[in-house]
């Protein structure tokens, strides 16, 4: 099994500490399933700063493939954070850099490449909305994270593309989540999952809820709990199409995940 993450790649800098590390909900879905123990590979677009040669060096060091990849002159995406009671903070963004000025096109080596996959993730912050209807022609299941700013009218117009949707909605109750989700299905075999943080996740298959309550930790640092979850939720599923199985392994990495710095570690100090 093969899986691919497509999308966004940023550097957070974490301004406390005056360290960088790799992330992106697109490239933190690469890491941790090779972390898992399954092959991977990142499209993205790199730019020709230091914040770019950190990223790369990386994904080179982690043996996930990045052949595909684009280069472009400019600021690799990149996020300012702060942490509060291991709880991470953003204060503020280039919007994605490079990866935003230069929105991915695929050829068709390209899409001969990704048909080789079990599975594609990308998400909100990715900036690959325009390709979505293109790659579901491609056959390989889509997953779609909407992350916590969600809006309706960008929920409408990518969900259906979407065979798995995140969602991320501490903000909620565990009423209205339920309401939204439930509300947002739109064919049948389709998977909508909603994280709630410190409450317990809920997935959706248009037929009946399913619910796992989170494991709790002393965390370090929060940054990538939501992309872990992903993760392993979609190569446990991939696996035995377990749903229930699936959410557990899920709460399981991302309680992992936060007993490390950053999304993933590979930390470097900048000025």
């Amino acid at each position: 099994m093969r899986v691919l993450g497509i999308g966004d790649n940023v550097v957070d800098k974490y301004v406390h500490l005056k360290t960088m590390y790799p992330g992106g909900n697109a490239l933190n879905f690469s890491v941790f399933a090779k972390k898992l123990g399954v092959d991977s590979a990142f499209i993205g677009v790199f730019g020709d700063d230091r914040e770019a040669g950190h990223v790369e060096s990386t994904l080179r060091e982690l043996e996930i493939d990045i052949s595909r990849c684009r280069h472009y002159s400019g600021e690799n995406g990149c996020a300012r954070v702060t942490l509060k009671e291991g709880d991470r903070v953003f204060l503020g963004s280039n919007e994605g850099g490079v990866t935003r000025l230069n929105p991915l096109q695929l050829d068709e080596k390209d899409k001969a490449y990704i048909k080789e996959f079990a599975m594609m993730h990308t998400g909100l912050y990715s900036h690959t909305g325009h390709l979505l209807s293109e790659l579901q022609s491609l056959g390989v299941p889509i997953s779609f994270d909407f992350s916590d700013d969600f809006e309706d009218e960008q929920v409408e117009k990518y969900i259906g593309y979407a065979d798995f949707s995140f969602f991320s909605c501490s903000h909620m109750s565990d009423e209205a989540t339920q309401d939204y989700i439930r509300n947002k299905f739109k064919r049948a075999g389709q998977l909508i999952v909603a994280t709630r943080g410190s409450d317990r996740s809920m997935a959706y298959d248009g037929h009946q809820f399913y619910f796992e309550a989170p494991r709790f930790v002393e965390a370090v640092d929060t940054m990538g709990a939501g992309d872990s979850f992903i993760t392993a939720f979609l190569l446990s599923y991939l696996k035995d199409h377990d749903i229930q199985t699936a959410m557990r392994k899920g709460s399981e990495f991302a309680a992992e995940c936060c007993l490390v710095e950053g999304s993933f570690g590979f930390g470097v100090t900048y000025e």
